[in-house]
């Protein structure tokens, strides 16, 4: 299912170069300044918690979010390659509007940036250790490297010069240190090589999801699959298991993690001193562990059909097996892994992995709108909670 702005072998070519033409903007510039960044850590999932995380920065400060393009990165090709898909392709921006104020990063450039932030005034802000790490140990690493350098040739932007800091934070707590040692009338434009943003995305944040609304075109794409494909009630999985996520996993193996994991905490807690020990089936489930978990939920949900999104094997075959003929396995390959969140995110019910910042995005979608969900390898910490 293919949506009609992706064409056959040049995927998402229409929006890699943006014009720069000047026109009357229908945005006024904010004097209270703006807030740009790179989505330039990790692919779809976490630049999901930054996009959250950067809101409540920009917020705190009273400056414009310029929301960046998502960073794609195209499964078959060579590095350098990225590809950059405007938010609203995917979300509605306009229902960021209703949290805080929001541009995008193309309309910033072509409608404001030419006449309010001209080449000569494009300056970088970044941690100094980050700035240590540069070539001259003193300028932010603003294009180094792929993303980095791909995303702000993409943009259209070259950094003129650095501003460094130590002891700022981009909790929100900070935020009378960074408008006393950058106020919008001397810095209007703060610019990041990565989100201000802490990962995963702090519970306090979470919440913001509710304004992160699917676009029209999305909408209609994961409606199409599911009135096509599957029977209500429906139960959806999402298998993380694909040979990199191994290497992820083996840190829990060697020892070196104990509970918190990349976006384990949504399932484990956020207090180190009593969250749920971390375990390998909750970071990379066995065979046995994802037929079991599925069959004691569609069980207990009487689920007509299962829609499976997975990295790797889907394990379609055998999940029919256990589940029986009159369960409907679906698995599909398709174009956008956004169309299976839209779908993982309908379903009766949910389960996920615990580590995965993909399915953190649809836990969290759930959460605002109330529907449940469960993770591979913590049905019997969940029911001994029940039991309590």
């Amino acid at each position: 299912m293919r949506p009609h702005w992706l064409p056959d072998r040049l995927f998402f070519l229409p929006f890699v170069l943006i014009s720069y033409t000047v026109s009357a903007s229908p945005h006024g510039w904010d004097h209270n300044g703006y807030v740009l960044y790179c989505p330039c850590m990790g692919r779809f999932g976490n630049q999901a918690d930054h996009l959250l995380g950067a809101l409540a920065f920009a917020k705190s400060l009273n400056r414009t979010l310029a929301v960046p393009p998502w960073v794609v990165y195209r499964q078959h090709s060579p590095p350098y390659t990225n590809m950059h898909v405007p938010y609203s392709q995917f979300f509605r921006l306009e229902s960021l509007q209703r949290y805080h104020r929001v541009i995008s990063l193309e309309s910033f450039m072509t409608e404001l940036a030419p006449k309010y932030w001209k080449p000569g005034s494009h300056v970088a802000y970044c941690y100094e250790m980050a700035a240590a790490r540069s070539a001259d140990k003193k300028s932010c690493p603003m294009k180094d490297g792929n993303p980095f350098g791909p995303f702000w040739d993409h943009v259209g932007v070259d950094f003129d010069r650095s501003e460094l800091y130590s002891s700022l934070s981009y909790h929100p707590s900070g935020v009378l240190h960074w408008l006393e040692r950058f106020p919008a009338t001397e810095h209007p434009v703060l610019a990041f090589p990565g989100a201000p943003a802490q990962f995963p995305v702090l519970p306090e944040h979470q919440g913001i999801q509710r304004y992160v609304e699917w676009s029209e075109t999305m909408e209609q794409l994961g409606q199409d699959v599911i009135k096509s494909q599957l029977v209500r009630p429906y139960l959806a999985i999402h298998l993380r298991i694909g040979s990199d996520w191994e290497h992820t996993c083996d840190l829990l193996k060697e020892g070196k993690v104990n509970s918190h994991l990349m976006a384990s905490p949504q399932c484990v807690g956020w207090n180190l001193g009593t969250a749920i020990p971390l375990t390998l089936e909750m970071c990379l489930p066995s065979v046995d562990e994802i037929l079991r978990a599925t069959r004691y939920w569609a069980q207990r949900v009487a689920a007509r059909s299962l829609y499976i999104a997975s990295d790797s094997h889907t394990y379609a075959q055998k999940l029919q097996e256990t589940l029986g003929e009159k369960v409907k396995v679906v698995a599909l390959k398709l174009e956008l892994p956004q169309t299976d969140l839209y779908v993982l995110g309908k379903a009766d019910h949910f389960i996920g992995n615990c580590v995965s910042s993909f399915s953190a995005f649809v836990k969290r979608n759930r959460d605002v709108t109330g529907w449940p969900t469960s993770f591979f390898g913590m049905d019997d910490v969940r029911q001994d909670r029940e039991d309590l």
